[in-house]
């Protein structure tokens, strides 16, 4: 018997793509322990991989093939599940890769506990144990999320708009809301381990319309912040125009509970793209939203997603995209040059922009990002925030100097007075930001680090 099967099957999880996705990946694992499985903690442990991959570009389907192929070539003998959007979408092609053992086309963990289930010990979960003691309406509920100190929470799945050049509708389907009562047993078992919970989906705005009684989100962030103890919420990626004033009203008399931060696609500040890629609102719809929102938080972490090159872009186009980040204040952003999706209507349209000027126009615009970033965090010197502590070594102890994430999403190193002690991962801090735009820190005073309960 090898040392491997001696001490039990152990799976490396590998994920491509978005935090809905690193939640699925989350959901796979808790079901093969259920089954008896363990993580390995790096590949050379493994038995078993699964690949959660993405399709949200051609290079995230070629990314998840050259990760299987590297997987499978460094260590022989590995037995490879490939699941996620793009195995939705190329299950067959995913099938006949030599080095793939098993496809589950799509985010189900039961069907990829079915998949592993010959080498897993106990096949099936145990009837009656603690993970299906907590299943309701056939799903098992997230305990804990491994990955890190922050824990995210899927509250919908699925998207019901037709964005011309998105796949990712193709792969997940129509929104799908989870009942709000699901999501606050869920969210109260993750606060016991994470200070955080990133509220996640495909299409979080979208939220609550489909269920018997119609919910909002706004409406379920109420219930988190009245249900759920010791613990701050953070919203992952919304629609501007989908964010109402309930929801900023909310965020703004939450004392920070709902931290001010939105990641808010543009994808294009020129209506005439915005058209072509089948948006839903306008270059001013969108301007004037964020503008009240800004106006009504005395700060905020703002970030977008912009696609570049879209076919028709025009330099006029570009140029109007570009004047609509310099005026709004963002902190970040996430450019992407046009990628064609197969079976999406904009891989068919005309005009496709030269490879080379897409590259151009998106280095541009991460640039222009990355200085108002710089600008933000420069404005931000001297003041209050609040950060968790998420950095430890390599062995689990905590490092010299650790690092936190503040409420409106700026990444900080953490320095005391040198007599506060060990700082523990997970501890929630009070402090002051000093250094330079550059490398922002986080001065705390003795005694005011506030562990997470667990």
């Amino acid at each position: 018997m090898s040392v491997k099967s001696q001490r039990g099957t152990r799976t490396w999880y590998q994920t491509f793509g978005c935090k809905a996705n690193q939640y699925d990946t989350e959901r796979m694992r808790q079901e093969l322990e259920a089954r008896g499985g363990l993580a390995a903690s790096v590949p050379a442990e493994a038995d078993l991989a699964v690949v959660n991959t993405c399709t949200v570009t051609s290079e995230a389907d070629r990314d998840a093939r050259r990760a299987i192929r590297r997987l499978a070539r460094e260590h022989p003998g590995l037995r490879i599940v490939v699941a996620g959007c793009s195995a939705a979408l190329r299950e067959a092609e995913y099938q006949a890769m030599p080095e793939v053992w098993r496809v589950v086309p799509g985010q189900d963990p039961e069907a990829v506990g079915e998949a592993a289930r010959p080498l897993l010990p106990l096949g099936r979960p145990p009837r009656g144990g603690q993970l299906v003691s907590l299943r309701g309406n056939g799903r098992t509920h997230l305990t804990r999320f491994r990955r890190g100190t922050r824990a995210w929470i899927k509250i919908q799945d699925g998207c019901d708009r037709r964005c011309s050049f998105c796949a990712t509708r193709l792969a997940r389907g129509a929104s799908r809301s989870r009942p709000p009562e699901e999501i606050v047993r869920e969210a109260t078992l993750l606060a016991c381990e994470h200070p955080e919970i990133v509220i996640t989906g495909i299409h979080i705005g979208q939220y609550g319309s489909d269920l018997d009684r119609p919910w909002t989100l706004a409406g379920l962030c109420a219930q988190l912040l009245d249900g759920v103890e010791a613990v701050r919420i953070r919203l992952s990626s919304i629609e501007a125009t989908e964010i109402d004033d309930s929801l900023v009203d909310l965020m703004a008399d939450s004392g920070g509970r709902l931290v001010p931060h939105f990641h808010v696609p543009l994808q294009s500040g020129s209506d005439a793209v915005l058209g072509r890629m089948r948006r839903w609102h306008t270059r001013e719809q969108y301007r004037a939203r964020l503008a009240r929102i800004v106006s009504r938080l005395p700060y905020l972490g703002l970030g977008a997603d912009i696609i570049t090159g879209f076919p028709g872009e025009t330099d006029v186009d570009h140029a109007e995209t570009r004047a609509l980040v310099e005026e709004l204040p963002y902190t970040y952003l996430h450019v992407f040059p046009f990628s064609p999706r197969s079976g999406t209507p904009a891989a068919t349209l005309p005009g496709r922009v030269d490879g080379a000027l897409r590259a151009v126009r998106a280095r541009e615009l991460r640039e222009l990002g990355l200085a108002k970033g710089r600008s933000y965090r420069a404005s931000r010197l001297g003041m209050a925030a609040r950060v968790v502590v998420e950095t430890t070594a390599a062995n689990g102890e905590p490092v010299a100097r650790p690092t936190g994430l503040t409420e409106d999403y700026l990444r900080v190193e953490v320095v005391t007075d040198g007599s506060a002690g060990r700082i523990q991962p997970g501890a929630v801090l009070d402090g002051h930001l000093e250094g330079d735009a550059d490398r922002l820190r986080l001065r705390v005073a003795t005694g005011r680090e506030t562990p997470h309960r667990r």
